[in-house]
């Protein structure tokens, strides 16, 4: 399975007063986003963060996640480069990717830790998840910050994104008034 997530910040006490979380420490905020965490990804499931994963030694954190971790944010920031001594841990870094879920959604979904007005198919209503903004950005058509302060202190799996993603409205550069989707509109009516 394929879960989302981003902006955990393990280790990092500030960001619990900056975002008003819920916790009195960076130790009981890490063992609750770990425990939120492995109660939904499994070992083998494929787990995409979106940067600002933790700041200091991490190794321990690392070795309790479940699933294969992808990566996605700019390396060039100076916390990122402490993520990076374990870049063992992950599968793949990078600071932009687009995936599959065309066998389950019939869509692509772009993945940055940024928000992006627009994004590679957004014009063919795909989706997008981003970052950074700690639930305080107002989604544009069929995109979703998936941080955790926007989702519970949960990871998403691509089923729960597909519900929120159902619910949005058309990205505001969808064509399907013309060429590929018109075409496609007639071959299925």
């Amino acid at each position: 399975m394929k879960f989302f997530t981003a902006d955990t910040h393990f280790n990092h006490s500030n960001i619990i007063e900056f975002c008003n979380r819920p916790f009195q420490s960076a130790e009981e905020m890490n063992e609750v986003l770990i425990t939120n965490w492995n109660s939904k990804v499994g070992e083998n499931d494929q787990v995409y963060h979106l940067g600002d994963f933790g700041y200091g030694e991490l190794r321990e954190v690392f070795d309790r996640l479940n699933g294969k971790i992808y990566y996605i944010h700019s390396q060039e920031w100076t916390h990122e480069r402490a993520v990076l001594k374990y870049k063992d841990r992950f599968a793949q870094i990078s600071p932009l990717a687009t995936i599959s879920a065309k066998k389950e959604y019939d869509v692509f979904i772009t993945l940055c830790h940024y928000q992006m007005a627009k994004w590679p198919k957004s014009h063919y209503n795909h989706w997008h998840l981003f970052a950074h903004s700690h639930g305080r950005a107002t989604p544009i058509g069929k995109s979703h910050d998936a941080g955790v302060d926007n989702n519970n202190f949960f990871p998403l799996s691509l089923k729960e994104i597909a519900k929120i993603m159902d619910e949005r409205p058309d990205n505001p550069n969808y064509v399907k008034q013309r060429g590929f989707y018109r075409q496609k509109l007639e071959r299925e009516e």
